[in-house]
Order: C-alpha cells, then sequence, then structure tokens
C-alpha cells in the first residue's frame, strides 16, 4: 500500500512540474515510467474499477510519452499492457450489467480508451517503419468512428502527421496512401470533418507526393487530386502547382491559359505571381509568361513595389538573348529614375547585380566597348559627386575596361573616382598600380605596392568584419608581383613578394614567392657594388629564415606533403650553401648562411649526402666564428663567439658519430679539426671541462704531431694561458719526433725551441735545479740531433747556443759556479756545429 501512494505521488508530481516547465520532456517521460512500473507491481489478483482505470491512464500515458520523445520502442510494451487492461475492465463490466442496454454504455464507455490506444499504436508503428501495424490499428479506428464521430477530426489530422513524415521520409507510396486515408477520413461526418481548408491542404499534399514520386506515371492521379483540392478551397499554393503539373505534363498553351483563368479572381501577393510567370518562362512557355507578366502591373497598380515586374522582365528577355529588348527597358527604368519613377533600393541594387552581370560576361569574351556599355547603365543610377563603395568597385571595373581599350587618360579618371569614394580600397591601390606599371612610372608603382602591402595586412586581421576573401590581398600581390616581371621592373617586384610572403597561407604558393625572391635578389646582388650589397644580402637570409620558419610550420596543412617540404629543403639548403661559398670574403654572412643551411637540411631525410652537408656546414660556422672571436676586441663580443662556436660543435660531434658508421673515413680530417676547434673555444672561454678534454687527447695513440704542436700554441694564444697543456703537447710532440726513423730535423728545432721557451723563460736568473735539468736534458737532446745530422737549421744552433751560454751567465752572476761551467760549455758544444757564423762567435 505505502508502495503505490508514493506511485501515485509521484505520478501527480510529475504532472504539475510539468505545467511550470520544472522538468523536460524526457525526465517526464522517465517518471512516469517508474510511477507506472511501481503501480503495475502493486496490482493483485482481483484489481477493483477504479485501479484498472488508472492503470489505463497511467500506461497509455507512459507509451505516450515515450513516443513523443522519439522513443516509440519503449511505447509498445506499455501500450499492449493498456489494451490487455482495457479487455479486463471491459470483462468485469460485462459481469455486473443489467441488461443489454447496460453492456451498450459499458462497451461506450471502453471504446473511447480503446481508440486512443490503437491510434497511439498507429503512431508508434509508423516511427518504427512498420506499415503494415500501422495500418491495421487505423482501420480498427476508422471502424469506431460510426460510433465515435467525434474522433473524425483527430484521426484524419492524424492520417495527415503520418503523411507528412512518410513525404518528407521520400516513402511516397506510403504517403499517398497516408493522405488519401486523410482525405477520406475527413468527408466521414462532415458536423466533425477537418474542414474544406485543412481537406484542400491534405490534397495538395498528396498532388505534390504524386508529382514527385512519379510524374509521368501518376500524372492523372496528381491532375485530380489538385484539381479537387482547388475545388475544396482556392488556394494560391493550389494554383501554383497545378501550373507546375501541367508544365511537366507538356500541356498546351490553351491548356495553361485556362488554369490561369481560373484564378484571375484570386488574391495573390505580387511575388507569388512573379514566381508563377517566372515559372511559366523558365519552362520555355515564353508567350503565356510574358502575357501574364505584362497582365500583373494591372493587379497591383498602386504597389511601390511594381520594379520587380521590370526586373524580372528583363532578366529572362537577357536569358532569351533578347538583349536590345532588355536595353529598351533599361533605358526606360533610366527615364523613370529621373522623372519620379524611382526602382525602389531593393529592386535597384538587384538592377544593378543585373547590369554588373552582363557586363562581366562582355569582359570575360573581351567584348570590352560592350561591357562598357552595360557599366555605364550601371553608372547612369549614380549622381555627381556621389560617395558610394560600390560606385568605386564600378570606377574601377571601367578603368580596366579602358585599360582593355587603350585609353589610359579615361582609365585614370576612373580611378580617381574610384579613389574619391573608396581612398582605402586593395582594389583601388591596385587600379592605380596598374596604370603607373603602363606609364612606366617606378616611384609611383613602388607607392601603390607599398599601400597594398599595409591595406592587405589590415585585410588578413580584420577579414570578418570587413567581409572580404582572406586570399584577396594575397592574390592582389602575387598580380603585382607578376605585372611587375612582365615589365622587367625588378625592384618592384621585389617589394611586392616581400609583402605577399608575409600574408601567403598556401604553403606551395608561399615557397614559389620565396624562391622567386631569392633568384631576384641574388641577380640584384650580382650587378651591384659589394658596398651596396649588405642591405641585400641581409634581405636572402630572411627570405631563407622565413623559408625555414614555414617549413617547420608546414606539418599541419594536409595538402602540403613530406614529400614536397623535402624537395623545397633541398633547394633552400643549397642555396644557402653556395651563398656561403659566395660570400667568403664576408665572415659573418658566410657564418650565417652555413648555419641556415643546417638549419634547413633538418627538413631533409639523413642520407649520407645531408649529413655530410650538416657536418661541413657546423665546422665552418664554428671555424668563422672562432676567427671572429680572435678578432673581437671587447671580452663579451670573444665570449659569444666562442660559446657559439662550442655549440656548433657539440651539435657536428653528434653527426660526426652518426656519420662514421656509413662508411670509412680513415683519411677524414674530422676529427682532427674538432678536437682543435673545442680546444681553441674552451681554453679561451677558461672552460673547466678542458683538462678532462685534453686527457682522452694524451691516450690518443694516432695523433699526430702537428695536432699537438697547433693545441701547444693554442694553449698559449690570449686570452687563453695553459702552460702546462702547452708544454705536454710539446713534450708529446717531441716524443712523436724521436720515435720517427728519419727525424725531421727542421720541425724537430721548432718544436724544441718552443718547448725550451716555455721551460726556460728569459731573464730568469733564480731557477729550480729539477727545472733546469729538465732543459738541461732537451738541449742534450738537441745536441745529439744536430751531431747526426747536416739539417739542423743553423739559426736554431745559434739560438741554442746562446741561450746556454747566457744560463750559464745567469747561474755565474748568482754564485752558481759550477752550474755556470756545465752550461757555459754546453753552449761551446753548440759552436762547433756552426758554420759560417762559427767565428763570429769563436
Amino acid at each position: 500500500l505505502q508502495v503505490e501512494e508514493s506511485a501515485v505521488s509521484l505520478w501527480n508530481w510529475t504532472v504539475t512540474k510539468h505545467t511550470g516547465a520544472v522538468i523536460s520532456d524526457e525526465q517526464r517521460a522517465k517518471l512516469r515510467f517508474v510511477a507506472c512500473r511501481l503501480i503495475c507491481l502493486c496490482e493483485g489478483s482481483d484489481p477493483p474499477e477504479g485501479t484498472i482505470r488508472r492503470q489505463i491512464l497511467m500506461l497509455t500515458k507512459t507509451g505516450k510519452g515515450w513516443i513523443d520523445i522519439g522513443k516509440a520502442g519503449l511505447a509498445d510494451g506499455f501500450l499492449e499492457n493498456a489494451m490487455s487492461s482495457i479487455e479486463k475492465l471491459y470483462a468485469m463490466l460485462r459481469k455486473g450489467s443489467d441488461g443489454e442496454a447496460d453492456i451498450q454504455v459499458h462497451r461506450a464507455d471502453v471504446e473511447k480508451s480503446l481508440f486512443k490506444v490503437l491510434s497511439y499504436q498507429a503512431e508508434s508503428a509508423v516511427a518504427q517503419g512498420d506499415f503494415q501495424k500501422a495500418v491495421m490499428c487505423v482501420q480498427r479506428c476508422k471502424d469506431m468512428l460510426m460510433k465515435l464521430p467525434k474522433e473524425t477530426c483527430y484521426l484524419s489530422i492524424l492520417c495527415y502527421n503520418f503523411g507528412v513524415e512518410t513525404y518528407e521520409g521520400k516513402r511516397y507510396e506510403q504517403s499517398a496512401f497516408w493522405l488519401s486515408q486523410s482525405y477520406d477520413i475527413g468527408k466521414m461526418d462532415m458536423k466533425y470533418s477537418v474542414g474544406k481548408e485543412m481537406q484542400a491542404k491534405v490534397l495538395r499534399l498528396l498532388a505534390t507526393t504524386y508529382f514527385e514520386w512519379d510524374c509521368s506515371l501518376y500524372l492523372d492521379k496528381a491532375l485530380k487530386a489538385i484539381s479537387l483540392a482547388n475545388q475544396e478551397n482556392l488556394h494560391p499554393a493550389g494554383f501554383f502547382l497545378k501550373v507546375k503539373i501541367l508544365l511537366k505534363s507538356g500541356a498546351s498553351d490553351e491548356d495553361i491559359n485556362s488554369a490561369l483563368a481560373e484564378f484571375t479572381h484570386l488574391e495573390m501577393s505580387l511575388d507569388f505571381c512573379l514566381n508563377t510567370a517566372k515559372l511559366l518562362l523558365e519552362h520555355g512557355r515564353e508567350s503565356v509568361g510574358f502575357d501574364f507578366l505584362k497582365s500583373v502591373p494591372e493587379r497591383f497598380e498602386s504597389s511601390p513595389d511594381l520594379g520587380k515586374i521590370t526586373l524580372l522582365h528583363i532578366e529572362f528577355l537577357l536569358q532569351n538573348k533578347r538583349e536590345l529588348l532588355a536595353k529598351q527597358k533599361i533605358e526606360e527604368v533610366i527615364i523613370g529614375h529621373y522623372t519620379g519613377k524611382q526602382l525602389l533600393p531593393e529592386a535597384l541594387n538587384q538592377l544593378h547585380i543585373i547590369l554588373w552581370d552582363r557586363a562581366a560576361k562582355h569582359y570575360e569574351e573581351k567584348s570590352y566597348s560592350e561591357a562598357l556599355h552595360w557599366y555605364n547603365y550601371s553608372a547612369s543610377f549614380y549622381t555627381p559627386g556621389q560617395i558610394d563603395q560600390n560606385l568605386s568597385k564600378l570606377q574601377r571595373n571601367m578603368a580596366s575596361c579602358y585599360l582593355h581599350l587603350k585609353q589610359v587618360d579615361k582609365a585614370k579618371e576612373a580611378v580617381k573616382q574610384a579613389e574619391r569614394c573608396d581612398p582605402n580600397s586593395i582594389f583601388t591601390k591596385f587600379s592605380v598600380y596598374k596604370i603607373a606599371m603602363l606609364e612606366n612610372d617606378t616611384d609611383k608603382a613602388m607607392e601603390a605596392v607599398i599601400e597594398m602591402g599595409k591595406l592587405a595586412e589590415k585585410l588578413s586581421q580584420h577579414e570578418d568584419k570587413l567581409r572580404v576573401d582572406k586570399n584577396t590581398g594575397s592574390n592582389l600581390l602575387s598580380l603585382a608581383a607578376q605585372i611587375a616581371l612582365e615589365n622587367d621592373q625588378q625592384i618592384v617586384a621585389i617589394k611586392a613578394l616581400e609583402y605577399l610572403s608575409q600574408h601567403l597561407q598556401d604553403c606551395r604558393q608561399l615557397f614559389a614567392s620565396l624562391k622567386c625572391l631569392v633568384r631576384l635578389m641574388l641577380s640584384k646582388v650580382m650587378a651591384e657594388n659589394a658596398e651596396k650589397r649588405d642591405g641585400d644580402i641581409n634581405s636572402i637570409l630572411t627570405y631563407l629564415n622565413l623559408a625555414h620558419k614555414k617549413l617547420a610550420e608546414s606539418f599541419t596543412e594536409e595538402k602540403f606533403t613530406g614529400d614536397m617540404r623535402i624537395l623545397e629543403a633541398h633547394w633552400f639548403r643549397k642555396v644557402a650553401w653556395n651563398l656561403a661559398v659566395q660570400f667568403k670574403d664576408s665572415p659573418e654572412k658566410m657564418r650565417d648562411f652555413f648555419v641556415l643551411s643546417f638549419k634547413l637540411s633538418q627538413f631533409c631525410p639523413s642520407d649520407k649526402a645531408v649529413l655530410i652537408a650538416q657536418k661541413t656546414c657546423l665546422l665552418m660556422a664554428a671555424a668563422v666564428d672562432l676567427e671572429m672571436g680572435r678578432q673581437q676586441v671587447t671580452p663579451s663580443e670573444q665570449t659569444e663567439h666562442f660559446s657559439q662556436a662550442l655549440q656548433h660543435l657539440q651539435t657536428c660531434k653528434e653527426i660526426w658519430k652518426v656519420l662514421k658508421l656509413t662508411g670509412d673515413f680513415a683519411k677524414d680530417p674530422t676529427d682532427t679539426l674538432l678536437l682543435l676547434y673545442e680546444f681553441e673555444a674552451r681554453s679561451k672561454l677558461n672552460d673547466p671541462t678542458l683538462h678532462n678534454l685534453m686527457e682522452s687527447v694524451w691516450e690518443q695513440p694516432q695523433i699526430e704531431i702537428k695536432t699537438l704542436e697547433i693545441i701547444a700554441s693554442l694553449a698559449m694564444e690570449s686570452p687563453a694561458r695553459y702552460p702546462v697543456l702547452c708544454k705536454k703537447a710539446l713534450k708529446s710532440a717531441l716524443n712523436l719526433h724521436r720515435k720517427q726513423a728519419v727525424i725531421d730535423a727542421v720541425n724537430f728545432s721548432k718544436c724544441l725551441h718552443s718547448l725550451i721557451n716555455i721551460s726556460l723563460p728569459s731573464g730568469l736568473t733564480d731557477l729550480d735545479t729539477c727545472v733546469l735539468q729538465e732543459v738541461w736534458d732537451y738541449f742534450e737532446d738537441a745536441l745529439s740531433v744536430v751531431s747526426s745530422t747536416d739539417a739542423y737549421p743553423e739559426m736554431e744552433i745559434l739560438w741554442l747556443m746562446t741561450r746556454a751560454w747566457n744560463t750559464g751567465i745567469f747561474q755565474y752572476t748568482v754564485g752558481k759556479y759550477k752550474e755556470a761551467e756545465q752550461w757555459c760549455g754546453l753552449g761551446m758544444h753548440f759552436l762547433n756545429h756552426l758554420g759560417s757564423l762559427k767565428k763570429s762567435y769563436e
């Protein structure tokens, strides 16, 4: 009992909340579903009449609720249960009846509920596409109408709705059935009929269904249906449909005129009459159409919209290639415009569109004089001095015609008028540009291109507000560049292409534009003096940087494929490489082009050729940065260059690791160059990791003498100062010299000279014994080599003799006589090996 009360409360709450739109239709259906299921669960074995009636109500409304929210499949079970409950109620009522009259009363009572449930079942069946079930349910409802005449209107409209639904789903056969049913049911009881207007509406849709289903097969049925509709209720839609069907059937002009005559006294709008005339003319019924069109003004003498009739007349004259008659009509309208018979603004705008379309057609056919004729018709409606954007466009179009006709002065005047009306139009600036190019006025053309570039920027920022195509600016700048190139105006073309490259969205067009820019600027650079080149070289760098940026962004553009990206990247990287080589006299530019070539090559597949190019670019860039660092005055500039060089080298090392896996590079000097460049950069940056780097170097078995000597030199080259590393490198080099089968005396002498210099600084007297002993060993090495070859340079022998002698003298001055005797004696040994200089020193 408590569950039943709760279910009833929920049902009642749902009803009250729906009226205040507190819950949605779907929520209401779900709540009804819950309440209804609970009531059914509470049903006993022998429920009273009131309970059964309540169940019928709840089951019916729950089923209808599911249908209304488009879930007809959920409704079926509830509606079937409702039918069972109705049968149960009827059996109960009959059982307790007293005589036949009483039974009839109960039957009438039950049949109302039965009718409603059957109609809902028909709705559900149509929604689920079950035509046969729907027909059966409606037929049962139809059979009950004799006893329930008041439901005639409801059932007729229900069938009409089924007809509309199936017509919209293009199920024409079913639609024709339902609409026929609707019409037949509507005739069954005139007292409760839907009315003539509704019957006519049903028949018009039935005629339309036959017409669209298969006009050739069901033409007679369509005509019969529309004729019946017009008999029921004359309506413009019925008139129009009948004319349409007759035209489709190929009826004679006489039959169509008869149909038109039927509706002579029917009240129709001007637009409806015009649509009828248009229908006739579009079907090639010129005689009937124009006659009907001529009769329309009489019906609408006081209408301000009479211009629409004239416009339609002009349109169809032009469509039927009766241009002369159309021109006469237009001239009449122009005269009327200045004699108090102006067209309404909307009609006038439509006329302008017709005139411009006709002019454009002649322009495309290169009949420029005829195009001007039609543009002049349009211009006739504007008053002198009028400011209007459309007038500006009209003047530009006329200017284009004049230019094709070689009437430059008239074209200039037209453009002047266009500028007066709309000075900030990119189209007007383009017209100015075209005339400037025609007159070979480079300055004016350049000025116009700059204005176009600025306006293109505004267009791209405000295209939605300005209601222009997003490509307008780009298209016009592209045309401007093309015209400049055709007229051999390279500087103007470059400016146009520069603006164009800023606005192009299409990758293919953008890269084509940038390629053209690079080629044009290169030819300009080649023809210039060295002093004037800098700005243009910077421009080329800008173009290549933009190419790199757009290649990076191109991954999001579907139409720009991976193969296209690779081709473009190869082209631009090769150009950057060639320019780096070409501008070797300008180290900074050379470095920038090499770096760019490397960056662009990153969009190419990493095959061996590309890896070699990348490695070379980075090595060259590092070399240039090192060279520029050596020449810079300020420490901050030096630091910047050495740091950049180090960055290039780090990347290069990674590429070199991969590259070495692709083949034999035994004779390639890259390892040596990487070592020397990195040593120089780190040493001059006073990098604390320098010693770690050198630890791996000392362990290398294949290191060359020359490499060690360069390291020694770099270790002491300002701002670097690493005497210990310098000394170690020279010692290692000297050891390698000794290991040679035949000692290269000249190079040995230079290496030893450097080692003695770093170990025995000039002018120092207070030297550590260990240091002196170490240096003594170097001198003895030198003496050994000098004694064994005649190739030792005499000036080096002289230098060794002098350093040994002076060291002895320094020892003497501090009272170290034994050491002084040893060193001076060592110097005397070298004296014996001097040639022509011996006598001078002996």
